[in-house]
């Protein structure tokens, strides 16, 4: 990786990782977004000044950042918008009343126009995705094999309408799917629902990127959170994509597995 690299913060451990694998790298803490700085240096930015922002990155010699961690979407001032803001606002309000993906392709399409490649976490850390296999518990029976693929075919189908990245399947009935709110809502969703709704069945997570999404800057991730919520909602196990789900804490999101008495597999 020629040049430096810089770490767009958001939420989590996740720009942690990335710093503490990357010696020399800088961060970026926006203004407004929560985010721990492992010691790096800083660099501040405001969603509004993103010529601002473009110019520190360009002092600093950065050639490559990271969008790392989680973010929402920003309460923009458009009052405060530098210049380079006011260019973007057209093409930024558009991206905005679409999904996720369409927003933060947009955010990737202006990195690059300026310049800067961008590189996703897994690309940075090493270990941080799961090779294809059963990673913790005991391997899964013909019922929960079942569902998960069930419940990755209803992801293949709402992927193209940018709509959830996990679903939950118990006998063949899907209790829940992911949206705006977040696997961990999802998650509680089914705890709540009346048990006698899975046909006896304790069901499957299965998480997944969506058909065609940029893993370099939105790739779904687990972790031992992710475990403890799914234990509650009484399912049997998780499923993820190999290669496209983040691990965020991979020791710790195993053992949790197997204290919790759940598969997690990776395919």
């Amino acid at each position: 990786m020629s040049g430096g690299l810089a770490v767009i913060a958001g939420a989590g451990a996740l720009p942690g990782l990335v710093l503490a694998a990357n010696h020399g790298a800088w961060m970026v803490r926006i203004e407004g977004v929560e985010a721990q700085n492992p010691g790096a240096p800083e660099i501040a930015a405001r969603f509004e000044d993103l010529g601002g922002l473009f110019d520190a990155l360009r002092a600093e010699g950065i050639e490559t950042v990271c969008l790392a961690g989680a973010m929402a979407r920003p309460a923009l001032n458009p009052m405060a918008f530098d210049p380079k803001m006011q260019a973007l606002a057209p093409r930024l309000m558009a991206a905005m009343k679409g999904g996720d993906d369409a927003l933060l392709r947009l955010v990737v399409a202006v990195f690059e126009e300026e310049g800067f490649a961008v590189r996703g976490a897994h690309e940075l850390v090493a270990g941080l995705t799961a090779e294809a296999g059963l990673l913790a518990g005991s391997p899964p029976d013909r019922e929960a094999r079942d569902d998960a693929h069930r419940a990755a075919a209803i992801l293949a189908a709402l992927g193209p309408v940018d709509v959830g990245q996990a679903c939950v399947v118990a006998g063949g009935l899907c209790l829940g799917i992911e949206t705006i709110q977040g696997t961990d809502a999802l998650l509680a969703q089914v705890a709540a629902t009346d048990p006698r709704l899975r046909r006896g069945a304790r069901g499957v997570l299965v998480k997944r990127p969506k058909p065609g999404q940029d893993l370099r800057v939105d790739m779904p991730a687990i972790g031992p959170d992710t475990i403890a919520r799914a234990a509650e909602a009484g399912i049997a196990g998780v499923v993820i994509a190999a290669g496209g789900v983040l691990l965020v804490d991979r020791a710790a999101t195993l053992a949790a597995t197997e204290a919790a008495g759940l598969f997690l597999l990776a395919q």
